[in-house]
């Protein structure tokens, strides 16, 4: 187990202004398991700052409740992911469908239907993680970038990839409740088998009394707004 190894550094692997609802530095483990590598994963999302309830989606939250949110106005929904470091894309997952609209209670549903624990089991990582690819980075340090947009992969197995290199885009896929990038370090590119590796972004700026500050080598809170322009 990787419970006290170094945290390794990365870069961040989005561009623009994010939220990390779900993060290591609120509890880890940050997914509530340490099974499938989840022990140190994160999930970034887009907010509207300016709107006091902070919403992630231009509609009502009316509307997201009871008729749902088409995708393309989730504001994250199609944004680019890219390589936090040099690395070989070991495995592609593309083609599988996405919701048409992102709807709080149809998601619930779906998220229960498709339970960890039920696919795990069965190995059916397709109905967890829907589109989704892992890059090698060593021989012990591999990232799972899950929930693509589907058909946005823009690597293929085996590239050899370099820092910043156009992974594919932020989607809504799998077991999803809302469009976003779950993404998380393990020690084995097998899901099943592998346990979570902690990292920190090497780089990214904090939103912090009305002004942007650029931190090193910290995680985002689940409070922060962050942004990372390279």
């Amino acid at each position: 187990m990787h419970n006290k190894q170094k945290p390794i550094v990365i870069e961040f692997p989005l561009r623009g202004e994010w939220n990390a609802p779900t993060t290591p530095a609120k509890r880890v483990p940050s997914h509530g398991t340490n099974r499938m590598g989840l022990r140190y994963a994160f999930d970034f999302l887009q907010l509207n700052w300016s709107n006091p309830k902070k919403p992630s989606y231009n509609a009502s939250f009316l509307r997201y409740l009871f008729l749902g949110v088409p995708l393309k106005k989730c504001y994250c929904w199609g944004e680019g992911i890219y390589a936090p470091c040099d690395g070989e894309v070991i495995f592609v997952e593309d083609g599988n469908r996405e919701r048409k609209m992102a709807h709080w209670f149809v998601d619930s549903i779906i998220g229960m239907k498709n339970s960890l624990f039920f696919n795990e089991r069965k190995h059916n990582f397709k109905k967890i993680a829907g589109n989704y690819v892992i890059l090698k980075c060593s021989n012990d340090v591999y990232m799972a970038f899950v929930h693509l947009q589907t058909n946005s992969v823009k690597v293929g197995l085996h590239d050899q990839l370099k820092k910043g290199a156009h992974i594919g885009n932020v989607g809504h896929s799998g077991n999803s409740t809302f469009p976003h990038l779950h993404f998380q370090l393990m020690d084995s590119s097998d899901i099943a088998k592998s346990h979570g590796i902690p990292c920190l972004f090497e780089k990214y700026e904090l939103y912090r009394n009305g002004d942007w500050e650029t931190v090193y080598n910290q995680i985002p809170l689940a409070t922060d707004r962050i942004r990372f322009v390279k």
